[in-house]
């Protein structure tokens, strides 16, 4: 059985994993403000890197990119990134005319290979319906502020389809390594939430 996109497999194991937390928490065996900064670690840094070295790997190598437009799953497995979650995958690229917001309308559908955890944000109704209705309002919450005639398109993740979004790659970063373009590719630029960071982060 599924509830909505979500197979009822999925929802018994995250009642499983609150169950366990909540007993956890109630011995003193785990401190709840400790698990959220390693849940936001994992969510917002330590998963996205593998996200970000598909994107940075995309901005230097025309073939891969093509290779990542044409078949993403395998583009991005040939990196390593594999497992559940990630088996039918969809690179969509920002480019000045048209930028890319991921949303899933139904539940929280994510791409935890390239992504890791998807982040509370993401699984909100707030989220999820604005990202439909008014897209540039929600990216303008986020800071974004895009060129009026940008077309915003939005993708509904599904649990046979989750996507990937390639942000276009910032001015002046000719000189830097794969690793260091890498480093400017954050989470919710990939998500189409944000864009991808300036050259000043990056540090030799």
């Amino acid at each position: 059985m599924v509830h909505g996109d979500r197979p009822e497999s999925d929802l018994a194991i995250e009642h499983r994993v609150a169950a366990l937390e909540s007993i956890l928490v109630e011995k003193g065996y785990v401190d709840p403000a400790a698990l959220d900064v390693i849940i936001e670690t994992y969510s917002s840094v330590v998963g996205p890197r593998n996200g970000a070295a598909v994107v940075a790997r995309s901005w230097v190598d025309p073939d891969y990119r093509v290779w990542l437009r044409r078949d993403a799953t395998a583009a991005i497995a040939a990196l390593g990134f594999t497992g559940r979650q990630g088996e039918h995958m969809v690179a969509v690229e920002n480019t000045p005319e048209e930028h890319n917001l991921v949303v899933c309308t139904l539940c929280s559908c994510y791409p935890w290979p390239v992504l890791g955890l998807p982040p509370v944000w993401y699984k909100s109704p707030a989220y999820r319906s604005r990202a439909v209705i008014d897209p540039r309002g929600v990216l303008a919450d986020f800071g974004v502020t895009l060129d009026p005639s940008t077309r915003i398109r939005v993708w509904d993740s599904t649990a046979e389809v989750r996507y990937l979004v390639v942000p276009m790659r910032p001015d002046d970063t000719e000189d830097l390594t794969e690793a260091e373009l890498a480093d400017l590719v954050t989470r919710d630029s990939m998500i189409g939430a944000g864009l991808a960071g300036q050259p000043a982060r990056v540090t030799r």
